[in-house]
């Protein structure tokens, strides 16, 4: 099995350098297999790095910490950070130093990159079946079969998956298109906030009931108004009222009365004292003029 992985990582060094997929541009400086890593100097990289342990014991020392490290192990070299692999033993290593292309990646990726150079476990303890070590050997292999008519884009492809993968083992989560995925989910609730208010204003619409008719919370609800339209929930409800109340008042015959109902306010008084404040101008006063805007017949 090494003997494949040691001709995959020469196949990728000769074809694998830059992957561009997905709003993120990566520039790979070299794909590494080591059957025996003993011991190294204390360095420092201007980019990332990370090993996997297929086999053996060692120790690596990030800056101050020191790690103790075995068969299925990956550790993380972040940028600028002084860091050491010692073993007696000799270490199976795979390992792969790679950058954002910064210039070329969306700010969504730029985020995640700042996310990785600040993250504090650099050491993680992995199944060898889990994804990260399955798309790793199954790169280095495939990138042994350079007869394939889709060589170079299967490599490409599996390269992307395996930095990402990599990235999400030490970072979380560290998707660009979680951040789109969380916001399409908000942006999901906040249209199903504003329908239930709009179909509903005639009821007190508190902040409670709406969110847990939504199943969120009401701190929740409530920042998700401020985010997306910097208004609280108070203010969009009540402007809502009003535009309903003067819809009703162009478009209908009701009573100022049934008008002050229909929308939710809880008396004729409060009404036209919010309508007023809002329009500077009272029911009464909007209808009359609506209405006289509206005559397009005239006789001598």
């Amino acid at each position: 099995m090494s003997n494949i992985l040691i001709s995959g990582k020469i196949s990728l060094n000769e074809h694998v350098h830059r992957i561009v997929q997905n709003g993120a541009a990566f520039f790979v400086h070299y794909w590494g297999v080591m059957p025996k890593h003993y011991d190294n100097l204390t360095h420092k990289h201007s980019f990332f790095e990370v090993c996997y342990v297929v086999e053996g014991r060692g120790i690596y020392i990030d800056e101050d910490c020191t790690y103790s490290i075995k068969e299925n192990t990956m550790f993380f070299s972040r940028p600028d950070v002084h860091h050491q692999i010692k073993s007696e033993s000799g270490l199976f290593l795979l390992y792969v130093g790679f950058e954002l292309i910064e210039s070329e990646s969306s700010e969504d990726w730029e985020q995640i990159i700042e996310e990785a150079k600040k993250c504090s476990e650099v050491v993680i303890d992995v199944k060898e079946d889990t994804i990260a070590p399955l798309i790793w050997k199954s790169l280095l292999i495939q990138a042994t079969k350079t007869e394939h008519t889709s060589f170079e884009g299967i490599l490409t492809n599996l390269a992307y998956s395996l930095i990402l993968s990599l990235l999400q083992t030490f970072v979380p989560y560290s998707h660009p298109n979680n951040h789109k995925i969380v916001h399409k989910k908000s942006s999901i609730i906040h249209t199903q906030a504003k329908l239930y208010i709009k179909d509903n204003l005639s009821t007190p619409l508190k902040l409670t009931n709406v969110a847990t008719h939504l199943h969120i919370s009401s701190r929740q609800l409530s920042r998700l108004f401020s985010s997306e339209l910097g208004v609280s929930y108070s203010d969009y409800v009540q402007n809502e009222r009003i535009q309903k109340a003067a819809i009703l008042l162009k478009t209908t015959d009701l009573s100022i009365k049934d008008i002050a109902e229909e929308t939710g306010f809880t008396t004729v008084h409060y009404f036209t004292r919010v309508f007023t404040s809002a329009l500077r101008c009272s029911p009464g006063r909007f209808r009359a003029l609506y209405t006289k805007l509206k005559t397009t017949t005239y006789t001598d």
